[in-house]
């Protein structure tokens, strides 16, 4: 879908992108982002939000453009807009969230295995 040239209101526009952006952050779960996403977005724009988060990811890593374009599929202009963008807050965001859930999926693993000896 193209995004029309045609300016509308600026009020509501306010208003139905903070209806959106209450519906994302209403989302309680991962199966409802998930249908939520996959029917308001194609199957290309998700791969390639997802791809990106994955790239923000991958250079906090340290990992090379070529490490990076080797395994995820993407440009080197892709890999340099996201390394550009890294440091906003939106990116640190995202990479906050994905590290506090892998933190606490480490430690759930060793606090299970633990257990069960």
């Amino acid at each position: 879908m193209r995004v029309s040239q045609k300016n509308i209101n600026k009020n509501l526009q306010k208003e139905i992108l903070e209806i959106f952006f209450q519906l994302i952050a209403d989302i309680k779960n991962l199966e409802e982002s998930k249908i939520l996403l996959e029917d308001l977005l194609t199957k290309s724009e998700v791969e390639a939000i997802a791809k990106r988060i994955a790239v923000a990811s991958y250079l906090e890593k340290n990992r090379s453009y070529q490490n990076i374009k080797d395994n995820l599929k993407v440009s080197s202009a892709t890999i340099a807009s996201v390394d550009k963008q890294r440091k906003s807050n939106g990116y640190q965001l995202a990479l906050k969230k994905i590290e506090a859930d892998r933190w606490a999926s480490e430690w759930s693993g060793k606090i299970e295995r633990l257990f069960k000896k």
